[in-house]
């Protein structure tokens, strides 16, 4: 079976008394992880070696919530794939939908970024989603195809096999609303498609699709059991221990 996985994002929360807090009730939770389960914890920079310090169990690991789409150089305020690699950071979020507002990332950019994570050894967990005009035009299937194209599909076979994908309905994030179950296994299976198309069906079999999208503990079971959704990128909710703890449980065995 395909990695399944909860991954939480902090965003730009917390002190780091509270981050520490955090960690230890997490840790303190009664939650099993199974040998194809994975819990990420996506902390804020200034978090990533103290919280990584904490974690005393494998199955736990800490991620970025972004990298640099250079290697290094002028470029105040960034962080590169090799200064995390530097650290042992193996995982990072890349394409969130916050820094695609905000912070104006096009596909490109993205694939820039999905290149220098690679040559760090850093997995990505790339985004892809659609914002509320797209899916009340009924045209999401073609905006995530294009998201995907434009950002993965010049990576090799090798470089896609197992790769973590979040789908996050931008609509659903932090709205209080969320996809149904239905809707998030459709997107899921189409992403899916799409990648078998391209790489053929067993590359897109392993690739671990997540959901994204205010999930929580009284949700996530439903939205976990769909066959072709692999756990979920977790925002607010991550940020209570009993919370995520609950999300975690839910993951398929």
């Amino acid at each position: 079976m395909r990695k399944q996985i909860a991954a939480a994002n902090w965003k730009m929360n917390l002190s780091l008394t509270q981050a520490e807090k955090l960690v230890t009730d997490l840790q303190n939770q009664n939650f099993s992880i199974a040998e194809n389960q994975q819990v990420l914890l996506a902390v804020p920079f200034p978090y990533l070696i103290p919280v990584k310090q904490q974690i005393n169990t494998s199955h736990v690991e800490v991620a970025a919530q972004n990298i640099a789409s250079t290697t290094n150089g002028a470029f105040t305020g960034e962080t590169s794939a090799e200064m995390l690699n530097g650290i042992s950071i193996n995982y990072a979020i890349i394409g969130h939908s916050e820094r695609r507002l905000y912070y104006f990332e096009s596909n490109e950019t993205l694939a820039q970024k999905i290149n220098r994570a690679f040559e760090f050894n850093i997995k990505p967990i790339f985004c892809c989603g659609e914002p509320l005009e797209i899916r009340e035009a009924n045209t999401q299937n073609d905006f995530v195809e294009i998201q995907l194209k434009e950002s993965l599909f010049h990576l090799s076979e090798a470089q896609m096999k197992g790769f973590i994908i979040a789908y996050e309905p931008i609509w659903a994030i932090g709205t209080g609303k969320t996809a149904s179950s239905d809707q998030a296994q459709e997107m899921h299976a189409h992403i899916r498609q799409v990648i078998a198309q391209k790489y053929g069906a067993e590359i897109a079999n392993s690739v671990s699709i997540l959901y994204g999208g205010s999930v929580k503990a009284s949700n996530a079971a439903d939205i976990f059991g769909k066959p072709d959704v692999d756990g979920g990128l977790v925002g607010g909710a991550s940020l209570v221990a009993t919370e995520f703890a609950a999300i975690i449980s839910t993951l398929k065995k």
